[in-house]
């Protein structure tokens, strides 16, 4: 049964043990975050990848860091290059780093620090169906998940894809954190509804951090 969270105050939630929902804890930064993102597109531009079964994904994605994250018929995997170009993905920018760091810090999680954050651009209509994170061995490491733009449905699971779900509703400057128990939890997003955002048009933007390796 799903529950959603979005007619509570917006405070900080617990969603499950280690998984935090920070409301509009970006939000001040919003405006550079999406100057900064069309930099990065500049450099490495969106796609739609497509999944090892051939299927591509209704979600435009990029990466910024020391990796980034492919998908194709070989399968899921990260790359220290981007595939279109052979050069490297662009740097995370600095600020980016902070914002990442410090939201984990708030969740529990110090010492954070990301060696990739993929970048989704969400049109109306698309979603990410659930799935876990786990193409990663730095399972000790958080994901922090940072909304933009056009509102959208957060479905947050548990370990089984069958696990109930909770529905929540993130809006421009959201943030969430999920690790240690809840690090490989499923989670996806709904069909985005048509929407209007000043600074996105009717696209939603999620820039996921994560740290790929273990030291």
């Amino acid at each position: 049964m799903m529950d959603d969270l979005f007619s509570a105050a917006r405070q900080p939630v617990l969603l499950a043990p280690g998984a935090l929902f920070l409301p509009g804890a970006a939000r001040a930064m919003q405006a550079r975050l999406m100057q900064q993102l069309h930099e990065i597109m500049a450099q490495a531009p969106l796609r739609r990848l497509e999944t090892p079964g051939g299927r591509r994904f209704s979600v435009e994605m990029t990466n910024c860091g020391a990796l980034g994250w492919q998908s194709d018929k070989a399968g899921y995997r990260y790359e220290s290059r981007d595939p279109l170009s052979g050069a490297a993905w662009p740097r995370i920018p600095d600020n980016w780093l902070v914002l990442a760091r410090t939201m984990a810090e708030q969740a529990g999680y110090p010492g954070f620090v990301p060696q990739t954050c993929l970048i989704n651009c969400y049109a109306p209509g698309a979603r990410m169906g659930l799935h876990q994170d786990r193409d990663e061995t730095a399972l000790e490491s958080p994901i922090v998940s940072v909304s933009l733009g056009v509102a959208a449905q957060f479905l947050f699971g548990g370990l089984e894809r069958t696990a109930p779900t909770r529905k929540l509703s993130l809006l421009s400057g959201d943030v969430v954190v999920w690790g240690g128990p809840s690090r490989l939890f499923y989670h996806g997003i709904t069909p985005l509804k048509p929407g209007h955002h000043e600074l996105t048009g009717d696209r939603r933007w999620n820039l996921t951090f994560r740290r790929v390796r273990a030291c």
